[in-house]
């Protein structure tokens, strides 16, 4: 993949729908999250045709705080999964990514005080219109080792959230999917905020 990679959220949808573009401007991948349902399954495809599936994310469980969400290739096979840590990720977001149920790496908030700002700013009415331009929550991927693999920044949008993210350091090619997949489970659960 060619980065920085941009992650485009349509925020004014039905569906929330993401698309996936690298420094070229090329499509990497396109997800649409269905509605009303109880327990995740997200489908990514190549581009909004839909025509060639990537991958799915499964949720394990319904509606919960902590869930994993596992992903599978087109022929099923599971190829690692994310998972939120529930009440450690009420001050400051954190998530693992597992590879073979172990945690590999992880997605930490940089600054928990955008957060916390973002909360309380929210809801004073008309103000709390503008937090989505204002109040820009950074992330970090980290390798079991502690070291920075990829820096998310919410970019500042009205109509839509737009990510970027940033390589910092080395990984192997078939890491990039699973980071980007993460990414992309990340953004749907955090979506409210910012």
């Amino acid at each position: 993949m060619n980065f920085p990679l941009t992650l485009s959220c349509k925020v004014i949808a039905l569906a929330p729908q993401i698309n996936v573009s690298d420094a070229s401007g090329a499509n990497i991948c396109y997800v649409r999250q269905k509605i009303m349902k109880l327990k995740e399954n997200i489908e990514v495809f190549t581009d909004k045709s839909k025509s060639q599936k990537i991958c799915e994310i499964k949720a394990n469980k319904i509606i919960d705080f902590s869930a994993t969400y596992r992903f599978l290739d087109h022929n099923g096979e599971e190829f690692g999964s994310v998972a939120r840590k529930g009440m450690r990720s009420i001050w400051k977001a954190h998530y693992d990514i597992l590879k073979d149920d172990q945690p590999y790496m992880s997605i930490d908030e940089e600054n928990p005080w955008v957060k916390m700002v973002d909360s309380l700013v929210g809801e004073i009415p008309i103000i709390g219109a503008f937090t989505g331009y204002m109040l820009n929550p950074t992330y970090i991927i980290k390798s079991a080792a502690g070291e920075d693999l990829i820096r998310i920044r919410k970019r500042p949008a009205f109509f839509e959230s737009k990510f970027v993210l940033d390589k910092l350091g080395n990984f192997e090619a078939d890491d990039e999917l699973r980071m980007v997949v993460s990414t992309i489970m990340m953004v749907l659960l955090e979506k409210s905020r910012g």
